[in-house]
């Protein structure tokens, strides 16, 4: 790949608010086309995103519940920051790693992580992990897509709709599971009461 392909890369998985899936989806299709090997870019990728996770679980970490306040203002993030916080003391890594596919799922749960306690020796693997399989994941159905159809621009097509599907799914999941708890509101979102991070959440 380009130099120019892997910044692109980067810049898009650091910055919380640029469409990395997309991108990673045409940076796939891309390598594809070029005959070139995907690796690169989702090596990037996946460090850029943890860079992003370390952002702000720092910011949980110091901020507590002030941040999450903000981060739940919008129905869909309030709905994955209280289906994080239900599951992390259970399950743990594996939750915050599962929650990358729910709308700004990796905001919310590198930021949960901080403000529970968890230590960096147990989110960093995390993380990492879960930026991995998620980079492999958009990357991959670029570079399929391209390489099953023979035609960049069917190919970048049918991975931008099955990526949407898959966004949509993971929409409805989460409505479901949470369906019937409270959602705050713009106006009247507030931090959600969290309580003392459990030993297993501390533990390395």
């Amino acid at each position: 790949m380009t130099l120019a392909a892997l910044i692109t890369a980067f810049v898009v998985a650091v910055v919380p608010v640029a469409p990395t899936e997309p991108t990673l989806v045409g940076l796939g299709a891309l390598a594809a086309v070029t005959h070139a090997s995907p690796i690169g870019v989702i090596l990037i990728a996946t460090l850029g995103c943890s860079i992003s996770d370390h952002l702000f679980y720092a910011a949980g970490r110091w901020g507590g519940t002030r941040l999450l306040g903000p981060l739940a203002r919008g129905r869909a993030t309030a709905r994955v920051t209280t289906w994080l916080l239900e599951r992390a003391e259970r399950y743990g890594a594996a939750a915050f790693i599962g929650g990358r596919w729910l709308p700004a799922g990796g905001t919310a749960g590198a930021a949960l992580a901080g403000t529970l306690g968890w230590r960096l020796r147990r989110f960093t693997p995390a993380s990492l992990l879960g930026s991995l399989l998620w980079s492999c994941y958009a990357t991959a159905l670029g570079y399929l897509g391209s390489t099953v159809t023979g035609n960049p621009l069917a190919g970048l097509g049918i991975s931008l709709i099955i990526a949407i599907g898959v966004g949509l799914v993971a929409r409805l999941v989460l409505h479901r599971q949470t369906a019937g708890e409270p959602v705050p509101t713009h106006a009247e979102a507030e931090p959600p009461t969290i309580a003392p991070a459990a030993p297993v959440l501390l533990a390395a």
